[in-house]
């Protein structure tokens, strides 16, 4: 390029962006070296305790005579096993409001509390006088999440005590933002398939009388309607997805975000762009686009030794998106099995013979009963490999004809209330401010003068 030419933006992060991988490049045996432990883990999978929680507990290993043994995976919330908490209203009723109240205040609720506590989520799932006009639908983005950050932060204009810390501020905040997030979604949702679609255009407005998962499904539906067992089904989905333990990406970010004294809507935009990453909450979009993928280049899919050869091309990089992974398998604690996911597959099983999908669901546990057997033979791993609650969810959603833009949108509708408790215990708990280490590796230089440069 001539001297004098002018070197455009994108001309110029090419260059300079290589040269940004070049300086910032880490040898990796230096963080065994220094033991600097990379995402917080090490080789087989342990975090790095940070905190201390009563809001859930995972279990994935026990240790017998002093060894480190894999069972099969166990999730609580508040002391809860998550299998009996689904047991107990999966037939009965829908459960979202219900372990809503239970991971706040920590009990599970009586018929009183629960029936107030459901009247006050109603009561507050309405947004401020043409917000939807004016925010959700300027600027629509098929990024629905970046839609809700922009919707959640907007929000915070139309509060008077934004900035107030105290914790009854802080719950009625985050029981505003549990109520609306699903509205926030579906909204944003429309308003991209109208604008960048060329679709109808309609809002529902949510229903008082109805249960969270109804209304997700009554917004998002021209016609309003939906079986109980779909929505008993999406009930179960936002459960399972409520909570995890406290030490995935997006909750740690709330607690990150919570230590350093910010406002709750900037807390839940930054949980929010942690979960959208797809090694966080979009995994579930990458299983459905797999299966398709599959499908497509998978001959018979009767035949078991084609589904095992797939996977392996997976695995090889030579498959699908050439990343060497297969989606849904696998997770960063569990081994074994995921408890979310066994308790997932029953349910998904009835909506798919409801559905018509029966040969969909013979795909989907061929490949979740192969591919384990497939990661071992090609791969060197320091635990089982399982599939994850995000196999199935994918698979749920499309049943429920819910578009790919909203899968990651659905599980923030559910994380929130994991946040909510997560913010709420780090400000009754902790005043210090998250502050992690980072040991530096770089060598000291003499000043060069501009004249000499």
């Amino acid at each position: 390029m001539q001297q004098n030419e002018k070197m455009s933006l994108s001309q110029y992060t090419d260059v300079y962006g290589k040269i940004c991988e070049n300086m910032d490049s880490i040898p990796g045996e230096l963080y065994a070296e220094y033991g600097v432990k990379r995402g917080l883990r090490d080789i087989n999978g342990n975090g790095v305790l940070s905190g201390l929680t009563h809001v859930s507990k995972i279990e994935a290993f026990k240790y017998v005579d002093g060894k480190k043994i894999p069972c099969d995976g166990k999730l609580w919330y508040r002391g809860y096993s998550i299998i009996d908490l689904v047991k107990g209203f999966s037939e009965k009723r829908f459960g979202y409001e219900e372990i809503t109240y239970l991971l706040l205040f920590g009990k599970l609720p009586d018929q009183s509390q629960l029936g107030e506590f459901e009247q006050v989520l109603n009561a507050s799932r309405t947004l401020p006088k043409n917000f939807t006009r004016d925010v959700i639908m300027k600027a629509p983005s098929k990024d629905i999440m970046n839609s809700m950050t922009k919707s959640v932060l907007s929000l915070a204009s139309y509060d008077e005590s934004m900035a107030d810390p105290s914790i009854s501020n802080v719950l009625r905040q985050c029981l505003q933002l549990i109520s609306v997030l699903p509205m926030l979604a579906v909204y944003g949702y429309h308003a991209y398939n109208h604008y960048e679609c060329g679709d109808s255009f309609y809002i529902h407005r949510p229903d008082e009388n109805l249960s969270t998962a109804e209304n997700i499904l009554l917004m998002l539906r021209p016609d309003k309607k939906y079986t109980e067992l779909e929505a008993k089904v999406l009930d179960i989905a936002l459960v399972l997805h409520m909570e995890h333990g406290g030490g995935n990406n997006s909750t740690f970010t709330t607690r990150v975000v919570s230590s350093a004294g910010s406002d709750t809507y900037s807390v839940v935009a930054a949980a929010l762009s942690s979960l959208k990453g797809p090694k966080h909450g979009g995994a579930n979009i990458k299983v459905v686009e797999m299966m398709r993928d599959m499908k497509e280049n998978v001959s018979d899919l009767n035949d078991e030794d084609q589904i095992r050869e797939y996977l392996g091309k997976l695995l090889d990089k030579q498959a699908f998106d050439k990343k060497g992974l297969i989606y849904g398998m696998g997770h960063a604690v569990y081994s074994l099995s995921d408890p979310r996911a066994r308790i997932f597959k029953g349910f998904v099983e009835k909506l798919a013979k409801a559905k018509g999908r029966d040969e969909d669901f013979k795909i989907y546990s061929a490949v979740e009963r192969l591919a384990p057997e497939v990661i071992a033979d090609k791969r060197k791993i320091y635990k089982g490999v399982s599939a994850n609650v995000d196999f199935y969810s994918g698979f749920v959603y499309s049943m429920l004809d819910i578009p790919l833009e909203l899968y990651t949108p659905i599980f923030a509708m559910a994380r929130i209330v994991g946040w909510s408790a997560h913010r709420i215990e780090e400000l009754v708990n902790v005043d210090k401010i998250i502050r992690p280490a980072y040991l530096s590796i770089m060598e000291e230089k003499e000043y060069i003068s501009f004249d000499e440069r």
